[in-house]
């Protein structure tokens, strides 16, 4: 989300990056590209005119400072307006006073809503310690209240459901009595969609609001529709009392138009955004934060969020230790990769790092390469994964049959395991200090982003990044065909899927 907009931005900073100071012309031009960017990116031409008109007036109302680069005055400029652009601080849910939260779930047909109610009820249940209610109430489509019990029994959750042949407004008001007699601290409602808003859809809607009295209307949009999201949002709002709004699909939607016109034509808030098909992706819009991101600023306090609900930090700690004592086999390599996969997506991830995402752009990243990694180790004994050095060139070609790989792959893997053993044994002997010197800071000019970063304790994020991964093998440049100095070559062509 934002990709296209995130690096047209950035061209529009780099227009201003070198000048001495900030002047009416160097300005402009700073101000044109970011009126460009924002159109390209789909957003409403009128919400693209208000915003540089309060670009322009912050910049040019700042006292300038001698000693802060006129760039980063005016990339800051850019934010807070980028960050009041999407509604300041986020409102979060609506509180009860009494009894369960009563959020009404609404939207059009095929927006992804029955999913998202079930992500929302995950959320709450991990990151607020609720007991969550989801309550099938979509009754005209299809197979839309299996889906919800399929849902709620993979994530633990319970679901009220009714017969298909109820009235829906009656099956929320009675799934609400449910969750107040069975103490539910919250209650999800999954109303009906239709392929458009008609008055039927809106009739409905607003029994269902009577009936249940909800503390928050939720509605639930697809960003992948454009500026049609701001209609929706528009007509929706004038029957039913929105409280926010819910994007999904954002991980298919480049541009991210959308979501910077909802707040500024509509008065409405973006409340949550979809970023991919798990039941966990679902993460809580912030604007200051998602201004950093669209900057590339990137989004630390995200990263280590979701560091901390699926990494054990136990776990970290002891292996910490151990990669400090020089304990460093690929039984500890598999783990912190998994520890890795468990992030997400590494591209994604590596984009919430400041300076990072921009660099990534058109960067090849392919997390299917861990699993064949993945298929070599496991391919290995017990007692091959503990002593690598017991590897000898038959047990290599056994371990390239077992896991379906070349024995240049296996060569390539083996090779730079053990110069990573050797940077862990500097590490617990010398400090940071020397195995810093002992990194190869090829591939994006970050340190060990060519050679590894390997999991150190005291880090952003508890465990740190595997320890050995290969980031410039996971990548292949531009077109996935760039090459970083210093890497096994068997291994790099293979992380790219150029096997031979």
């Amino acid at each position: 989300m934002f990709d296209s907009l995130s690096g047209a931005l950035s061209g529009a900073y780099r227009s201003i990056v070198g000048k001495k100071v900030l002047t009416e012309k160097n300005i402009d031009e700073g101000i044109r590209a970011v009126r460009q960017a924002l159109l390209e990116a789909d957003v409403h031409f009128k919400v693209a005119k208000d915003f540089v008109k309060d670009v322009e007036a912050r910049v040019l109302g700042e006292q300038v400072i001698k000693s802060v680069d006129p760039g980063d005055q005016f990339i800051k400029s850019v934010h807070d307006a980028l960050t009041g652009l999407l509604g300041g601080e986020s409102p979060g849910l609506p509180v009860a006073d009494k009894g369960p939260l009563v959020l009404m779930m609404a939207g059009l047909q095929g927006s992804g809503k029955t999913t998202t109610c079930a992500k929302l009820a995950l959320w709450l249940k991990q990151r607020k310690k609720k007991k969550p209610l989801l309550v099938a109430a979509d009754l005209q489509r299809p197979a839309a209240v299996d889906q919800l019990k399929t849902l709620g029994q993979q994530l633990g959750i319970e679901v009220y459901a009714e017969g298909t042949d109820q009235s829906p407004p009656e099956v929320c008001r009675r799934g609400v009595e449910h969750a107040k007699k069975n103490l539910h601290d919250v209650v999800i409602l999954d109303t009906a969609g239709r392929l458009h808003i008609d008055d039927e859809l809106m009739t409905e809607l607003e029994q269902v609001e009577k009936k249940c009295d909800p503390h928050g209307v939720l509605l639930v949009c697809d960003s992948m529709t454009g500026q049609d999201v701001v209609k929706s949002t528009e007509e929706f709002h004038k029957r039913l009392p929105i409280w926010g709004v819910v994007l999904t699909k954002t991980d298919g939607d480049a541009r991210g138009g959308a979501a910077l016109s909802i707040r500024h034509l509509t008065g409405r808030s973006i409340l949550f955004v979809g970023t991919g098909e798990k039941p966990d992706e679902l993460e809580e819009f912030d604007p200051p934060r998602m201004a950093g991101r669209i900057l590339g600023m990137g989004d630390v306090v995200g990263l280590v969020e979701r560091a901390q609900e699926v990494i054990d930090e136990k776990q970290a700690e002891k292996d910490a230790k151990k990669l400090l004592k020089g304990q460093f086999d690929f039984e500890m390599f598999l783990k912190q990769m998994n520890m890795i996969r468990k992030l997400g997506p590494l591209k994604k991830v590596l984009g919430m790092l400041p300076g990072v995402g921009a660099a990534l752009k058109d960067v090849d990243l392919d997390d299917k390469r861990f699993k064949r990694v993945e298929a070599m180790i496991q391919s290995m004994t017990p007692t091959e994964r503990k002593s690598p050095n017991l590897i000898d060139i038959q047990r290599r070609r056994r371990i390239a049959r077992g896991s379906g790989n070349e024995l240049e792959a296996v060569h390539g893997l083996i090779k730079q395991f053990k110069q990573m053993q050797k940077l862990m044994s500097k590490m617990g002997k010398g400090g940071l200090e020397s195995m810093m010197g002992g990194m190869d800071p090829s591939g994006m000019g970050m340190p060990g982003m060519g050679g590894g970063m390997p999991g150190m304790p005291g880090g952003g994020m508890p465990g740190g990044m595997p320890p050995g991964l290969d980031m410039g093998g996971m990548m292949g440049g531009k077109k996935g065909k760039k090459k970083s100095a210093g890497r096994p070559s068997g291994l790099d062509d293979f992380l790219r899927g150029r096997r031979k």
